[in-house]
């Protein structure tokens, strides 16, 4: 008797749940029935009582608050920054096994092609003269650095790690959002998201046959070491930060941990003979591959913006030298403009011969006199993004501004039309998430991670979803109140 009270409270719970709006859902049919790769999580959470699970919240946010896993928040209506834990979801995201195999074909796929695409532009240029890119699209790109032309990157790897940021449509089918080549941040919630996860929901995760992610960090590191110059079988690696006021900080402190490599920043390392060392307690010692996460601004104050105190003079002579290597290579921001974005199904076909496994969404460039005219009448229907931002900045998602939001924006665009780019408002998928002790669906992204070595390439199982908390909102970023949750990958 208990137990059909159970399912007939479960049952109307996932009525309330669902509505009649045409978006995919991770976890239900249409019909409010459970995908049956879901069925170990509702059944689960379907059966716990509301204090079991604000106790497991508790627990959940205890342990973040203790190991201090935060970002910074800037607002510009505070005058200090705001550190705050990350917003957690402790209801996992799963994705079964032949759906999964289909997304790593394609990130692999994306990612080289995005790297023969930045060596062709620093070398020959064959994608411009073929009239495949504009020539304009590169010359005037923020993120090209003239420093690069000509320079062979150690391994011919630009793009060591990637975050390719997938969403899915009403049908369920994935499509790319952007490309983040330049230092993708996202690494530190994945896994801590994963261990805190694997021991607060211990049975659940061990019946789920989850695809483990342990071994993705042995990967990330040695995908660094294959760049050391000269084939150097024990490099010094270092991860250069811009110290613990970057809005990333848990993140440097954690993967330089975990991954037993020096943290240091700019001022810990010295040029001298065309090589960077290391200061310590021993001297120097001579730094032979550099995983950055500082802007190309600010990594050689000799070579880019002057003023900068975060980076390391001579960093780009040592560079050409080849006596180290920089993970991600300077000037890899060329890939990542969202302008360049809408070319890369024809980067796949014209480097590797193949059609994109993932497709892009539809895109218009304002550059283009049809294209934007189209835009300026279609704003409210329309998102609408300026090509050298992220983190949700510089954005209009048209069917939820306001008339003088609108208005505004139009008057922006016009002034610098190529700034921009515009998109057609995806119904992106929604998960279930933890409110009050009941499942609401929530919108949600995928940014999956790509790592590339001298000799292969590897896509951490699973990734990190992205949660967009407020009912409604499209916006997942951290930067504008999102959270994340595990992304399970299962065996089967």
């Amino acid at each position: 008797m208990e137990e059909a009270v159970g399912m007939s409270t479960a049952k109307q719970s996932q009525s309330q749940y669902y509505d009649s709006q045409s978006f995919y859902d991770e976890m239900f049919e249409k019909d409010i029935s459970v995908r049956p790769h879901y069925d170990n999580i509702h059944r689960l959470f379907a059966r716990m009582k509301p204090s079991e699970l604000t106790m497991r919240q508790h627990a959940l946010n205890q342990r973040m608050m203790e190991e201090g896993i935060t970002f910074t928040l800037y607002s510009p209506n505070q005058s200090e920054p705001l550190e705050r834990t990350i917003p957690f979801d402790y209801i996992p995201r799963v994705i079964p096994k032949h759906e999964w195999e289909a997304v790593d074909r394609g990130v692999r796929q994306r990612t080289k092609a995005l790297n023969m695409f930045i060596h062709d532009i620093y070398h020959s240029q064959r994608i411009v003269a073929d009239g495949v890119i504009p020539r304009r699209m590169i010359v005037s790109n923020v993120y090209f650095r003239p420093e690069m032309m000509g320079l062979d990157v150690p391994g011919g790897v630009y793009i060591t790690s990637s975050g390719i940021d997938l969403i899915r449509d009403e049908k369920g089918r994935y499509f790319v959002l952007e490309d983040n080549l330049r230092s993708p941040s996202g690494f530190s919630y994945l896994f801590k998201g994963r261990t805190i996860m694997s021991e607060l929901f211990h049975d659940l995760y061990l019946s789920s046959s989850v695809q483990s992610i342990e071994r993705s960090l042995n990967y990330f590191l040695s995908s660094l070491r294959s760049l050391a110059p000269k084939g150097k079988k024990d490099p010094l690696i270092a991860l250069l930060t811009p110290g613990s006021y970057n809005s990333a900080y848990y993140e440097h402190t954690f993967l330089a941990q975990q991954l037993g490599i020096h943290l240091v920043e700019g001022r810990d390392l010295v040029y001298k003979d065309h090589k960077i060392y290391l200061r310590d307690m021993r001297g120097l010692r001579q730094v032979d591959v550099i995983y950055r996460r500082i802007d190309d601004d600010f990594l050689d104050p000799l070579a880019f913006q002057p003023d900068s105190l975060l980076g390391v003079p001579g960093l780009m002579n040592a560079y050409r030298a080849g006596n180290i290597a920089i993970a991600n290579a300077p000037g890899t921001g060329v890939a990542d403009d969202k302008a360049v974005y809408a070319y890369v199904p024809d980067m796949i076909r014209y480097y590797l011969g193949e059609e994109p496994i993932l497709h892009n969404v539809p895109t218009y460039l304002l550059s283009r006199k049809d294209e934007l005219d189209y835009v300026l009448e279609h704003l409210d229907q329309l998102v609408v993004k300026e090509t050298s931002l992220s983190g949700g900045y510089g954005m209009l998602i048209g069917p939820t501004a306001t008339p003088k939001e609108i208005k505004e924006f139009a008057e922006e665009i016009k002034k610098n039309p190529s700034r921009y780019i515009a998109q057609t408002t995806m119904k992106l998928s929604r998960a279930p998430v933890m409110i009050d002790g009941r499942m609401a669906p929530r919108h949600i992204d995928l940014r999956a991670f790509s790592l590339m070595g001298e000799d292969s390439t590897h896509v951490i199982p699973g990734g990190l979803t992205r949660v967009a908390l407020r009912e409604g909102s499209l916006v997942v970023n951290s930067s504008q109140g999102g959270g994340v949750k595990d992304t399970w990958v299962l065996n089967r």
